[in-house]
Formats: structure tokens, sequence, C-alpha cells
């Protein structure tokens, strides 16, 4: 039995396959390692794109509304910009809670 496993083992097919799947699965430039790092990264960039996406969907929304509404625009500038009206106090908060998309 042990003479039948060393003769497959050692049959030149045998290690010439075994040779070239090592060389494919780390050695060749595109091997295993670079394939995987490269899936990571495609997925990093599809959540990105995902962000983004829904980013540039929420300021279209957002400027639809300044641009057709006037007290959607005071607002907002109020808001954003700190400008206020004659006589009045404007108190700033300021948010503590961490960003997760940063």
């Amino acid at each position: 039995m042990w003479k039948k496993i060393l003769n497959i083992v050692f049959n030149k097919y045998f290690l010439t396959s075994v040779a070239f799947l090592v060389w494919l699965f780390f050695f060749d430039s595109n091997n295993i390692i670079l394939r995987v790092r490269l899936k990571n990264q495609l997925n990093e960039l599809k959540r990105e794109k995902q962000f983004y996406l829904n980013e540039i969907h929420k300021d279209s929304i957002l400027t639809q509304k300044l641009l057709s509404d006037t007290a959607e625009l005071e607002r907002f500038a109020r808001e954003k910009y700190l400008m206020k009206k004659e006589n009045e106090d404007v108190f700033l908060v300021v948010d503590t809670t961490p960003d997760p998309h940063q």
C-alpha cells in the first residue's frame, strides 16, 4: 500500500501538476492572495459607491426643495450658515455623537 502511494506521489505527472498549482496559487501575477485582496477592495468600493449615490440622492432632493420653497431656503440658510435676522440671537447646539461614515 505504501509503495502504491509513493509511486503516485513521485509520478512525474503528479509532481508537475502540484508544481503548476503551487505556481498558480502563490507565485503567478494573479495569485490567490492578490485575488482575495482585490475582492475585498472591490467590496469596499461598492459600499463607498452606494454611500455616495445615497448622498447624491439626498442632496438632489434638498436642492429641489431649496429651489422651490423660500421658507425652506431660509431655514437652510439659518441652520447651515448661522444667518440671522435683525435683533435676533442665534444659539449653536453642537452634536457630539460620532459620525459612523468617518
